[in-house]
């Protein structure tokens, strides 16, 4: 299939899949003339891509998890958990980050909040 058909099976953009080609996710044969082909197993690779990406993946991760698909074994599987765990943990210190900061940008609320009911409790000159 061509790159259209597979953007439509799929529902991603040709510009996705141009890019996920440039990052090694995802291969094609190219015709005489330069159109690239995909095989029919490629659209359940590209589902596998966003899955991969919609659960805060890079593409240099996903790089890394795809000979767990590719080449199935219990070490390919080993590594994949492995670097999956260390990508929730990394996103679980990155949500406490974020979480602290909402609370400094609320305790700013707060004050911005607590300033304006002294002002309009001033007395005018």
């Amino acid at each position: 299939m061509r790159i259209g058909e597979l953007a439509a099976r799929t529902g991603v953009s040709v510009r996705s899949l141009r890019y996920y080609e440039e990052q090694g996710l995802l291969a094609s044969t190219r015709s005489s003339s330069g159109q690239r082909h995909y095989t029919d197993d490629q659209p359940e690779r590209v589902r596998f891509i966003q899955r991969m990406y919609a659960a805060g993946l890079s593409s240099r991760t996903i790089s890394e998890l795809l000979p767990c698909v590719d080449s199935p074994s219990q070490d390919n599987s080993d590594a994949a958990v492995e670097r999956m765990t260390q990508e929730r943990d990394r996103l679980s210190r990155h949500i406490t980050d974020l979480a602290a900061t909402r609370d400094a940008l609320d305790a700013l609320i707060l004050t911005a909040r607590t300033y304006r009911e002294q002002l309009q409790d001033a007395p005018a000159c």
